[in-house]
């Protein structure tokens, strides 16, 4: 789920729904699956964020993607909506083990 409003025309405003095919160190390929532009593939860079704090001489600079992973929805959320399929996709088993 995006946490910012990267880009309004583009379809990336903050709770938009992604789904998310590409994953690298410096961009995300995802695809839109709510809003105006479902379906559509677009990509989210890392954005930077600053903090100052008025005692510390200096300025704090991080940069971080504007999502979050997003396994549920809401209540308030998914009022309005109706889903043909709900599902996670695991292609690789993650509760066996070696014993």
């Amino acid at each position: 789920m995006m946490l910012r409003n990267v880009s309004l025309a583009g379809g990336l405003c903050n709770g938009t729904r992604m789904i998310v095919p590409h994953l690298m160190s410096k961009l995300i390929q995802v695809q839109i699956i709510t809003g105006t532009r479902v379906g559509e593939k677009v990509f989210i860079h890392r954005i930077p964020l600053f903090h100052s704090d008025p005692n510390l001489p200096f300025l704090f600079k991080r940069t971080q993607f504007p999502i979050k992973l997003c396994y549920a929805m809401t209540i308030n959320k998914s009022q309005g909506q109706s889903l043909n399929k709900i599902g996670v996709y695991l292609p690789e088993p993650v509760l066996c083990g070696s014993f």
